[in-house]
């Protein structure tokens, strides 16, 4: 029997997801609201064991792409997001079994709720990622050879746009011009793929530790645990600083949010800084005393240092109190072709990646 999303859990998978979108992802506000009237008009979503999918059925993930920051201010319509879907089903001549979500982030795992909820459609307990990439490339289905395109890309002018690519990278690139075209963020339906793909290719069960991760935050105080402690043990995770944001540098380049934040120490961290950078998402973690503590592809999540909420890249402001935590990737990212896909190199760092769980051994 599927487990359900309704609007008294709804929260637990947003909080969660956005822990694993280690700062991007998209706003959980806004695709919580999308979810949530979805689910109070049409009822509670089933959330399907990826396993129970039959082989030839066909799951189409749902999405945002764009910079998470233009999504705070350009407020969805609400409708591009099945726009985008049905589009794609007409050009396939099919009707999806299931939707899912592309990544694990604030917005990117419960826009896909919404969809799911408006067209009567299970959503697959699975994500592209384990926890959220800045470019349309960069999930494990690429790994499996699993194209993004066809693809179709909506916005909240009525406007939409098909794409057929020869290949991932050159639907990142369209799909970039496009959203910037559109404004800087527009939805999108994308990576067709069969339910036996997806069990060979996809992050499985995702969904069901987003809502985990959830729960432990939103129930810790009322246990008198830490809630910070309490994730990291769930997740196999590492505290990796604690201290006050200090400065933000955040910019919007080539369609996506970009820059760095610097939080200096308090407490065990007192003396030392710790910098963020960030292309949507963290990508890497620099101590001033101890250099690199965490890197792309491993996680990296700010949380408030009071309430374990996670933070989002575009949240993060000067003043505010943090802890900073770090999370090992799905294995599928340690191999040589996940690296070379989203390891440091590949975004221009000259630092080779370690495991995070080898530096805080």
């Amino acid at each position: 029997m599927a487990d359900k999303i309704t609007t008294e859990n709804l929260q637990d998978f947003a909080t969660g997801a956005t822990v694993l979108g280690t700062g991007g992802g998209g706003d959980p506000y806004v695709g919580t609201l999308m979810a949530e009237q979805a689910i109070e008009e049409y009822g509670p979503v089933d959330l399907i064991d990826p396993r129970d999918v039959p082989d030839d059925a066909l799951v189409v993930p749902s999405a945002m792409l764009g910079a998470p920051t233009v999504m705070v201010e350009k407020m969805p319509r609400g409708t591009e997001s099945l726009d985008a879907f049905r589009s794609l089903e007409r050009a396939l001549g099919q009707e999806a079994y299931a939707t899912m979500s592309i990544e694990a982030g604030g917005l990117n795992s419960t826009v896909p709720i919404a969809v799911a909820a408006q067209l009567d459609l299970p959503l697959v307990d699975a994500d592209g990622m384990g926890r959220a990439f800045p470019e349309v490339q960069m999930v494990t289905l690429t790994l499996g050879d699993i194209s993004a395109s066809p693809m179709s890309i909506a916005d909240e002018k009525g406007n939409s746009v098909f794409l057929e690519t020869v290949d991932n990278q050159w639907a990142e690139q369209f799909a970039r011009t496009t959203s910037i075209e559109m404004g800087g963020s527009c939805m999108i339906a994308t990576y067709p793929h069969t339910g036996s793909e997806l069990r060979d290719h996809a992050i499985l069960d995702s969904m069901s530790l987003a809502r985990e991760i959830g729960e432990t935050i939103r129930t810790a105080s009322t246990r008198s645990l830490d809630p910070v402690s309490e994730l990291l043990a769930l997740t196999d995770g590492f505290d990796l600083f604690t201290g006050k944001v200090a400065d933000v540098q955040r910019r919007t380049e080539g369609g996506f949010a970009v820059g760095e934040a610097t939080i200096e120490g308090v407490g065990a961290c007192d003396g030392r800084t710790l910098t963020l950078e960030f292309q949507n998402e963290h990508l890497v973690a620099r101590d001033s005393e101890e250099g690199v503590v965490a890197s792309i592809p491993d996680l990296i999540t700010v949380l408030d240092t009071e309430t374990a909420e996670p933070i989002t890249t575009e949240g993060l402001s000067y003043g505010q109190r943090v802890r900073v935590i770090g999370m090992p990737c799905s294995e599928k990212w340690r191999t040589d072709a996940g690296l070379d896909l989203v390891g440091p190199a590949y975004f221009d760092y000259d630092i080779d990646y370690t495991p995070i769980e080898t530096i805080h051994r």
